[in-house]
């Protein structure tokens, strides 16, 4: 009885979250969810897997501290914005752009986070004009792998089982109750141990990430559409990418970001890479230093472009 009227209450809570503070804009490519706060220069942030415009805010809050109008969409599949039969990258850049049209914003910033990396990359590539900067953390994004070497694909056990939990809010957030270490390791991409060892600000944040993908029935298909695009991810031609681009991944990040991150940054013309040796997906321990980073670079991109020099690299690698 306790466990279930804490569950009623607490999605209760997550359902008027997501409820509010949003607004519905009709574009070009159909409707689509966004929300915006602050004032100053805007900066366009795209949301990961489990997201929606609430976690655009979330990402977005170090930098409305700092000056910055943050616009947070939600991508294809999430919240209220629909999933169209073509839930690619670069129909969701479109989309991005499409967005930028109806709020008036002819060129911005762009911060892309984890599965949200290849939109704000396609969008970089389709629309160049409208990115001013380009940051990418923890991005989803291609790195060469051995010819022996397949992604690995989920059973068809594993399957049911993940479809079965984005159904249902209650299963999901039992999960989240019952296994903090399972769902720290396979929903944060994070070591558990990152986290133990971590102060409360950290631990909070973590766990406001879990907690605002709830209702999870809200965000399944966008959570599906992710599963299904991000595993076939091709290699995008960025030697195009004109923007100057800022990408910052962990060493330790179980979704193995580092590897593809580095390699983006090694082809992009203008880029810069911070890798850190510990962090996991969600950079637990980084977080002030990184939003700095960030800050720096929008407020001043081209001081941050190539030529870093190798001893910066393993500075940062080894902290």
């Amino acid at each position: 009885m306790k466990l279930s009227l804490s569950y009623r209450n607490e999605i209760r809570r997550a359902r008027a979250r997501i409820a509010t503070g949003s607004k519905m804009l009709k574009t070009a490519v159909g409707p689509i969810e966004y929300a915006e706060a602050g004032e100053g220069p805007p900066v366009l942030v795209i949301h990961g897997a489990g997201g929606g415009f609430d976690q655009g805010l979330d990402i977005g809050e170090g930098f409305l501290q700092r000056g910055f109008r943050v616009i947070a969409p939600s991508r294809f599949g999430y919240l209220r914005t629909p999933l169209p039969k073509k839930g690619s990258p670069a129909a969701q850049a479109d989309a991005h752009a499409a967005v930028l049209d109806a709020l008036g914003i002819q060129r911005c910033p762009v911060l892309g986070v984890s599965a949200g990396g290849p939109s704000a990359m396609q969008l970089a590539l389709r629309h160049p004009d409208r990115v001013s900067a380009l940051v990418l953390m923890v991005p989803a994004v291609y790195a060469p792998r051995p010819d022996a070497e397949t992604p690995k694909r989920m059973s068809a056990l594993g399957s049911f089982v993940m479809n079965l939990t984005l159904r249902s809010d209650f299963l999901f957030w039992l999960a989240l109750r019952l296994a903090p270490r399972a769902t720290t390791r396979m929903i944060l991409g994070t070591p558990p141990e990152l986290l133990t060892r971590a102060d409360a600000a950290e631990r909070a944040r973590a766990q406001r990430v879990l907690d605002h993908i709830l209702p999870v029935s809200s965000r399944r298909l966008g959570l599906l559409n992710d599963g299904a695009v991000v595993p076939t991810l091709p290699r995008f031609e960025l030697e195009r990418l004109e923007a100057p681009t800022l990408i910052i991944s962990a060493r330790d990040d179980l979704y193995q970001t580092f590897a593809g991150s580095r390699y983006s940054a090694e082809h992009i013309p203008n880029a810069r890479f911070i890798g850190y040796r510990t962090g996991g997906h969600m950079l637990v321990g980084h977080e002030q230093e990184t939003t700095n980073e960030i800050v720096d670079f929008l407020r001043a991109p081209d001081l941050s472009l190539l030529s870093l020099p190798s001893q910066e690299s393993e500075r940062a690698l080894s902290s």
